[in-house]
């Protein structure tokens, strides 16, 4: 009966993890430039005397969906989208780097270029800081320029390029803030040929219908999960009545 137990148990504690999961992704069905996450188990024997017939479901981690949203056309100066697998390099409130796919930028009173999070968008010399200026225009290079107050159109100045990099896929991690990092600590490496599409988003990855119909199969299987262990219970109850008789 152990067995039953073990195994009812471990499973409806993963499937209840693996269901908030997806209920997170749900949420964030409109969320721009957000990749999906996913639950991955393994089993894991468990260790100690008797036979080794009993294994835990264990998380292995949270993986990301890697696939790209569709791109969305805004007309805005301000959204950005990386046309490709690249990723826009964001300063931390820790002063560290890390990766975003969220191009809704937001312009301060003080010239500081942030996304919709907060996070200082990164040039090629550190956070992007933009002076006054009549008109603003993103290229395809990802470079920022400017006419600066008071001049003609004649006068376009290059402040300064997003900084956009490749990251190895197999070391993508998601911190809670929601920011991509690499496993092993390194920053992305810059590469020219990612191109930056001005006026427009991308959007989630998450697929609506397909997070409903998971959610529905994750409540099945919680629901089997708990019937494993009532089932457990009962066929304890039933041996321990039929010794009492004997």
């Amino acid at each position: 009966m152990d067995k039953l137990l073990y195994l009812g148990m471990t499973g409806a504690k993963q499937t209840s993890l693996a269901q908030a999961t997806n209920a997170n992704n749900l949420a964030n069905v409109s969320t721009t430039g957000y990749r999906a996450d996913f639950h991955s188990l393994f089993a894991e024997q468990i260790a100690g005397a008797g036979l080794p017939s009993r294994s835990n479901s264990v998380l292995a981690e949270n993986g990301i969906d890697t696939n790209s949203g569709s791109l969305q056309h805004t007309g805005r100066t301000l959204d950005v989208a990386v046309g490709g697998e690249g990723w826009f390099a964001v300063q931390t409130p820790e002063g560290r780097e890390a990766y975003t796919r969220r191009g809704d930028l937001q312009l301060t009173s003080d010239g500081q270029l942030l996304t919709a999070q907060g996070h200082n968008l990164l040039g090629e010399g550190g956070p992007i800081a933009i002076p006054e200026h009549s008109s603003l225009s993103i290229g395809g290079d990802g470079s920022i320029s400017v006419v600066p107050l008071g001049q003609g159109p004649d006068t376009q100045i290059v402040i300064d390029r997003i900084r956009v990099v490749a990251l190895d896929e197999s070391q993508l991690v998601k911190g809670e803030d929601g920011l991509i990092r690499q496993r092993n600590g390194a920053e992305g490496v810059p590469d020219a040929s990612l191109k930056v599409v001005s006026g427009a988003l991308e959007s989630s990855n998450v697929n609506a219908v397909d997070a409903m119909v998971r959610m529905i199969h994750l409540a099945r299987r919680y629901e089997m999960d708990v019937k494993i262990m009532s089932t457990a219970g009962e066929m304890a109850d039933t041996g321990a009545s039929l010794m009492r008789m004997s």
